[in-house]
């Protein structure tokens, strides 16, 4: 049980009521600043409708960090960071528009060892149970709501260790000599570790914390290569066999005030003002939780916002996108450079300016949810795989294949996945870079498809609460 939590959030309040000037950046790799600080950089955001572990709809929210883990490492291993405050904020009602917070929900880890007299850090054997005898470093988190209502201890759970190979058995095939297993399709089916450490908190709430396979896949280097992409066959998944750590939430409609509405979401990290060094006592963090990273929509910061601004998005909260970061959405220079290095000759009409579409999409930077549709259609391990197919209708380009849902609040179909929401599995290069070159301002739009020719995530997803992949192993991994 964690213990110094409520006096953090007294002076966070105060904060995050003022918070309307600066301190990093999100995505992978997506802005100078945030690159230097790998367990405070968010990779990915999700936000999607889907089933909490006990089988009720919920808002399902996700955060990761940790870019480009490479499994296996040691003797130290990626973590969350004790000094990182992580948060995921949901926005209801006015607030949507706004870009502020209705509810917002913090995590805070601690760690602790069984013995520092080795140098084995994790694992001091084979561990069958998470925190047994054998997992020698063990996480442990508490999850806080805060609101106008007040602050809410909602409970605290502990993370799992990370997938090593042998001494993680439950992860893998073979007892460990094999592969990561796959994703499954039921909770009854998850990996042992997994299964042990979703939390069930207060007001049915429920959080996962840990390793997993990062979700994201794309041809990275050939994008930022002059956008020199290369064909079908040809095309690498620049994320292939690298593990990311994941926040988990899934939140019940009632604490959101129902499902007839339209919800935004993001995340944001923070660290202390100061850090003192002292040399009996070693480092300690002092001052106010100041924002470093913040991430909504995929792709926003690292594709849209020019350098000069990378770092500030970082430090802003959403409300301040309408002002300082909408003339990226509305004159994107990412369509200039396709119609300047892909199209060439023959570029596409009307897409550099005026685009009030993007902005709808990006402006304020959430991920705008429709709470009204029935849980959303999940990605497995593809149409025909054996055992955790994709959901029928299921796309990964989202509404550009033909993937919708019905709402009830709209009278009519929307995007499953990505831009209402964002799904494990939904391929957000291809998404956006086909709104960009599409027109989405007419009725009806004028649709065009492109992407980077990788269509696949090289893991299979769970298709369960906490639906990222199982992490890969250091054994038995590959790089593209």
């Amino acid at each position: 049980m964690l213990s110094m939590h409520t006096t953090k959030f007294t002076g966070l309040i105060v904060t995050l009521a003022t918070l309307a000037a600066p301190a990093m950046a999100s995505s992978h790799m997506d802005a100078p600043l945030i690159t230097l600080d790998d367990a405070a950089n968010t990779t990915d955001v999700y936000a999607f409708v889907g089933k909490d572990p006990a089988g009720q709809k919920a808002l399902q929210m996700a955060v990761s960090v940790y870019p480009f883990e490479d499994p296996g490492i040691g003797p130290n291993k990626y973590d969350f960071d004790d000094r990182v405050l992580y948060a995921l904020h949901v926005a209801t009602g006015k607030d949507v528009a706004r870009g502020v917070p209705t509810i917002s929900y913090f995590f805070e880890f601690q760690t602790s060892y069984k013995t520092k007299g080795t140098i084995l850090q994790s694992y001091l054997g084979v561990i069958k149970d998470v925190d047994d005898a054998n997992q020698n470093r063990t996480q442990r988190y508490a999850v806080t709501r805060v609101s106008s209502s007040g602050v809410v201890r909602l409970g605290s759970g502990v993370v799992p260790p990370n997938n090593q190979g042998i001494a993680t058995p439950e992860y893998n095939t073979a007892r460990g000599e094999g592969l990561a297993k796959i994703g499954v399709d039921s909770a009854t089916k998850l990996d042992k570790y997994t299964s042990q450490t979703v939390a069930s908190l207060a007001t049915g709430h429920y959080s996962w914390c840990g390793q997993r396979e990062d979700g994201f896949y794309g041809d990275i280097q050939a994008v930022f290569d002059l956008l020199q992409l290369r064909g079908k066959g040809a095309a690498r998944d620049s994320q292939r066999g690298f593990n990311v750590h994941t926040i988990n939430l899934s939140v019940p409609m009632a604490q959101l005030g129902g499902d007839m509405q339209q919800v935004g979401v993001w995340a944001t990290t923070y660290r202390k003002t100061f850090t003192v060094r002292i040399k009996s006592l070693g480092d300690i963090e002092v001052g106010d939780w100041v924002q470093i990273g913040r991430q909504g929509n995929p792709l926003f910061c690292e594709a849209f916002v020019a350098i000069a601004d990378k770092d500030l998005y970082n430090r802003c909260p959403p409300s301040d996108d309408p002002l300082v970061f909408k003339k990226y959405a509305d004159s994107p220079e990412l369509a200039k450079l396709l119609n300047a290095i892909v199209f060439k000759g023959n570029p596409i009409p009307g897409i550099e300016t005026n685009r009030s579409d993007l902005v709808g999409i990006f402006i304020p930077d959430l991920i705008k949810v429709d709470l009204s549709t029935n849980p959303v259609p999940l990605a497995g391990g593809g149409p025909n795989h054996v055992t955790t197919p994709d959901d029928p209708g299921y796309s990964r380009l989202s509404i550009f294949g033909g993937d919708t849902s019905y709402s009830a609040l709209a009278q009519g179909q929307v995007p499953s996945g990505w831009p209402n929401g964002r799904r494990f599995g939904d391929d957000v290069i291809d998404i956006g870079v086909s709104a960009v070159i599409s027109d989405l301002r007419t009725s009806p739009p004028v649709i065009r498809l492109a992407g980077d020719n990788v269509d696949a995530n090289d893991a299979v997803y769970n298709k369960v609460f906490p639906y990222g992949g199982v992490p890969h192993n250091g054994r038995n991994h590959r790089h593209d």
